[in-house]
Formats: C-alpha cells, structure tokens, sequence
C-alpha cells in the first residue's frame, strides 16, 4: 500500500485531497506568542488581519518533530509505502524533519520528496504521484519518476498585487516596497530550481496586471501537459478569477481547470490578491 503524505504548503483543496487520499501535515505559524497549525487553526484572512493590525509578518516553520512522528505513525504501523512531498528545501526544513521523524521511528520505507517548489507547483507532483498509484506503480517507480522526470517540467508563478508583504518578509527593501506601490507595480515572482526570483514586472490594477501577466503565459500553456492546470489564489475577485478560468478553458489545451486558494503560510510571504497559474511543461 503506498500512502502520499504532503505538507500544507501544497494548497490543494479539500476536495482534491480527499479525491487522491492525501494526508497533510501542517506547517507552523507564529503569531506574537501564539502558535497555529497551517490549514488547522488558522488561515489566510486571519494572516492578513494580524499582519495589518501589527505591521509585521507572522513567523512561520517547518512541522515540529512530534507532529511529524504523529502523522506517520498510522502509516507506519499499517507497513505502507510514504510518498512524503514536501516545500522546496531551500524555503523550508519540512523535507528534513521527516527524515528526522523516520530515524527516530526507525522507519525505512518513507521516500522523502523534495518538490523544488510551492503551492500548487507541489500539488500538480502530488496528483501524479497519486495516480501513478492507483495505476499500480511502486513508490520507488513514482519518485523516480516525479524527480528524474516531472519535477523540473513543473512551470509555478504567481503576481503579487502588493510589495508590502515582500518588504515585511526582508524579501524587498523599504523604497522600492514604497515606490513600488506608489507605481503600482506588480511583480511575477517565478519558481526556478527551488528557488524564488522576480520574473516580470507589470503596472495598474489588479485585473490589468493578471490579464498581462495571463497573456504572458498564453505560449508556454498551449504547449503544456494537457492533464491539468491551476489557477492558485490569496483572495481575488471572483469576477478576475472567473475572467481566467474562461480565457484558460477556452484555449482547449487543459482537461482540468483547479481553482484553489492559497494557505496561511503561502499567504503570508505573498500577501492579499496574488494569483498564481501552474503548470507542467510538456
């Protein structure tokens, strides 16, 4: 029996993982002397409301030790093989702590997976993975395949409608964050290797910068994996969100259209209204 684990930086939707059988494992976030389960006992709205209220960025960090042993215990005792997905290892110690969890439970059928990215960039590796499985494939044939093959195919980016967020997280300095916002400029922060680095940068609304940023990528998703895409959000209109869902259905290429929202952690570094479009590479 192989059981998929994933942390909760994959921002898929309970709907989904309910669909492939994921089990998810929270990360922390570190609000003033309090301390909450991703997904769990906070979200992104809660993030938003503190990070306004205090002018500072919740803390966050990878799943205690003890949680990760308690997540994979069950699994352990039913002698499963885990697939465990978890954040880019340069964003995260999530990958590491499991590992730890695995010693310490002297475990050894867990394949550990780094992702090399975020969000749904981990979700699409996740769905695959999971039905790979259902088609009777074994764990070291699906991690070989998501790492030798699928990983670096995985096309994640996203546009963030305010630099406030990137400058309260050290990711941005305090001019550029100001004259930035006062230009209305947008970046596309664009996952590479694992890491994150400013792709493009648009002006003007919201919807303006989406439908640009959309544009944009109309090239790479005619030419994508057909399987699926997502559209991955903080917290957009629904009418801008719906607008993309239309312009991306009608290109014909995806045979799943997800729309799914982004978590407390995710939503913490990228602030309120970003929108990301993900995909694989052909």
């Amino acid at each position: 029996m192989i059981k998929i684990i994933a942390d909760s930086t994959c921002d898929l939707s309970k709907e989904l993982l309910e669909k492939y059988d994921i089990t998810i494992m929270p990360l922390c976030v570190i609000m003033g002397d309090n301390t909450y389960l991703d997904g769990v006992s906070i979200n992104k709205d809660d993030i938003f409301t503190w990070a306004e209220k205090e002018n500072s960025l919740p803390k966050t960090a990878a799943p205690t030790l003890e949680s990760a042993v308690e997540v994979l215990k069950p699994f352990v005792k039913e002698n499963s093989d885990i697939l465990f997905f978890g954040i880019s290892e340069d964003m995260s110690s999530s990958c590491n702590v499991v590992r730890l969890a695995g010693e310490y439970l002297e475990y050894k059928k867990i394949h550990i997976i780094n992702s090399k990215n975020l969000s749904t960039g981990i979700g699409l590796q996740i769905i695959k993975a999971a039905t790979m499985a259902q088609e009777g494939f074994s764990a070291g044939e699906i991690e070989d395949y998501i790492v030798s093959t699928m990983r670096d195919k995985v096309r994640a980016s996203f546009v963030v409608d305010t630099l406030a967020y990137l400058h309260m997280g050290g990711r941005c300095s305090s001019v550029a964050a100001l004259l930035g916002n006062v230009l209305q400029l947008k970046p596309m922060i664009a996952v590479r290797d694992g890491k994150m680095g400013v792709d493009k940068k648009y002006r003007g609304t919201n919807r303006k910068a989406l439908t640009s940023y959309y544009s944009d990528l109309i090239p790479e998703l005619k030419d994508a994996d057909t399987e699926r895409v997502f559209i991955t959000h903080s917290g957009c209109d629904e009418e801008t969100v719906e607008f993309l869902y239309k312009e991306i259905e009608q290109l014909g290429v995806f045979e799943n259209i997800h729309i799914t929202y982004a978590g407390a952690v995710i939503s913490s570094h990228c602030g309120p209204k970003t929108l990301g479009i993900l995909f694989v590479e052909r």
